[in-house]
């Protein structure tokens, strides 16, 4: 018996060593404690993680990325460019992060438009009082063989809710759509009896789901987005980049 105890003792002091490092406060914890209250409570820190760069660590916050030393002392806010390959670190990161399932997307929650084809596939969360929209609206429509989804996500005010209501209670809701955004034709308004809440409301949910916190928002068929309005030469760089 007494050889027996002498075997386990041993034994049961190395179990017990190994265990304690998952005790211990790892260091992204500790920077998120301190990030938290250097930054404020309401800075929503999604992760922590360890970069490869020079002992910085990568900070989510939102949908954004900056870095912080181990010390959480000093705060980072920049990309960070690999000089070799002239690779944006930082942007491969957030298109991986912010990346989605455009299969999952309420797609009956949006308005569709085909022009052409329609071979290529955009979903894009829209204010009606939104310039930057209006502004890539014209983009699109000069754009060929797309299939559009348009969620009307109304956030800037109360008349964008109002416009987004007089749209979906229309009988021609794309061509009600562009004539507001590209030619400034304001939409008639909906009869009493025809009532979307519940359609705008869900639209709503979703963008605060997928954290869109501006228009427009770009989704495409890979599951990438891209915040606020491209232009047509890099609209169509990236639809000619999706495979």
């Amino acid at each position: 018996m007494k050889l027996k105890h002498s075997l386990q003792r041993p034994c049961f002091i190395l179990a017990l060593l190994l265990a304690l490092p998952a005790f211990a406060e790892s260091v992204e914890d500790k920077i998120k404690k301190l990030l938290q209250q250097r930054l404020g409570e309401g800075t929503q820190i999604e992760s922590i993680a360890k970069t490869p760069y020079n002992g910085l660590y990568e900070v989510r916050v939102g949908n954004e990325i900056i870095y912080s030393d181990a010390e959480a002392k000093y705060i980072f806010i920049g990309r960070i460019l690999d000089t070799e390959s002239s690779r944006d670190l930082t942007q491969a990161r957030l298109d991986e992060i912010n990346r989605i399932k455009f299969a999952d997307l309420p797609l009956d929650l949006a308005v569709k438009s085909v022009k052409g084809s329609g071979k290529r596939v955009i979903a894009v969360f829209e204010d009606p009082n939104c310039g930057y929209c209006k502004r890539f609206r014209k983009t699109l429509a000069d754009t060929k063989d797309i299939t559009v989804y348009t969620f009307l996500y109304p956030i800037l005010n109360d008349d964008s809710r109002t416009k987004v209501k007089n749209v979906l209670c229309s009988s021609e809701k794309v061509k009600v759509w562009d004539e507001w955004m590209v030619n400034g034709k304001a939409p008639a308004a909906a009869p009493e009896s025809c009532n979307p809440t519940a359609t705008t409301d869900k639209v709503l949910e979703l963008g605060k789901k997928l954290k869109v916190t501006g228009t427009p928002t770009i989704f495409f068929a890979d599951g990438s987005r891209v915040p606020g309005a491209i232009d047509a030469k890099a609209l169509e760089s990236r639809l000619a980049a999706i495979k």
